[in-house]
């Protein structure tokens, strides 16, 4: 098994093995995601701030808080909010951006850097902040529609395509489903952090090995995007905070900028404010990443043996069509000699 290659795989297979592993991950802990989008969209009053909160008449206090609170007020259903929308986004950003990673890195390793020396760490984060500045360009609308559903009042749910009507319909027009475009095109930080710190770490821990095991896959996925999560945990509630409904203190008036969201909060909130979510943040990162790239690896795999299978295949048949050839040349022959 160690004479099997990634580079085998195009990059079509590497973004449909990425999209896939990212679908299980996130399935699994969309719950995660409802917490940690509601406690950074919700602003800390003060006891005389008379305005209702964001999403609910409730103010959590935590993660363990938030989810008894969803449970109790939405139901089971509640931690599910979203979650078709949700899914979409996340196939579409991850299939985008493993396609343009794995096309920008070839590109890069054939044509300009062409030796077998891996990428420089440098070299590495650029490669993935050019593949998530593309990805974000056609995924971002998704992003805002699904935040607008998760942070919906109970008695306000809508599907999809009223919420993205709602959004449309709003002071912004069509451009607001770009809302946040500025702060995600900054934020294609956290994954090139999280993928140049994954192949910085393979290098180190696992030198010699040209496929992992789901467990070490796991580990450094976790790793590394714990790492990006905590470097751009500001730009993530300020992002969230764009996407989302204005705070009732606004009076429906959106925010501008992601500069402007953050101002607010440290405002409302002070410094760490900005770091509200962190919690279910860096949890639902962790065993997301950790899940993506232990089922992207297996997955990868099963495209590689499938490719190698293909071309055997092939190469029999065109043995055999080449020794067909060769028996009706030689009938030819002696029947011509006879």
């Amino acid at each position: 098994m160690s004479s099997v290659s990634k580079n085998e795989v195009p990059p079509w297979g590497l973004a449909v093995a990425g999209s896939t592993g990212a679908i299980i991950a996130n399935a699994l802990v969309y719950p995660l995601d409802i917490v940690k989008t509601r406690l950074q969209v919700q602003v800390k009053r003060s006891p005389t701030d008379t305005t209702p909160p964001t999403t609910t008449d409730r103010h959590y206090n935590g993660t363990v808080h938030a989810i008894l609170s969803i449970m109790e007020d939405e139901g089971l259903s509640g931690l599910y909010s979203g979650l078709a929308g949700s899914l979409l986004g996340v196939a579409s950003t991850n299939f985008a951006y493993f396609y343009w990673y794995s096309t920008v890195r070839t590109l890069y390793l054939n044509r300009v850097q062409k030796s077998t020396k891996a990428p420089s760490t440098a070299i590495e984060l650029a490669i993935g902040a050019v593949a998530g500045a593309l990805a974000q360009l056609f995924t971002i609308p998704i992003a805002v529609v699904t935040t607008r559903q998760q942070t919906q009042p109970k008695g306000d749910k809508k599907g999809m395509i009223a919420t993205a009507k709602e959004v449309i319909n709003s002071e912004d027009g069509v451009s607001g489903l770009w809302r946040g475009l500025k702060a995600s095109l900054v934020l294609v930080v956290n994954p090139a952090i999280t993928y140049g710190a994954y192949q910085r770490l393979r290098e180190v821990m696992y030198p010699t090995k040209v496929n992992l095991r789901p467990h070490e896959a796991f580990l450094l996925g976790a790793m590394s995007k714990t790492m990006a999560t905590i470097a751009t945990q500001p730009l993530i509630v300020a992002k969230v905070g764009l996407q989302s409904r204005p705070p009732p203190a606004r009076q429906g008036k959106p925010f501008k900028s992601f500069l402007e969201v953050m101002q607010y909060i440290v405002e409302k909130e002070g410094l760490l404010g900005l770091f509200k979510g962190i919690a279910p943040q860096i949890l639902k990162g962790l065993l997301v990443q950790g899940m993506l790239m232990m089922a992207k690896e297996r997955i990868e795999l099963l495209f590689v043996l499938l490719f190698k299978y293909m071309r055997t295949v092939r190469q029999e048949q065109l043995e055999k069509l080449a020794k067909i050839a060769a028996e009706k040349a030689a009938a030819q022959k002696k029947a011509l000699g006879a």
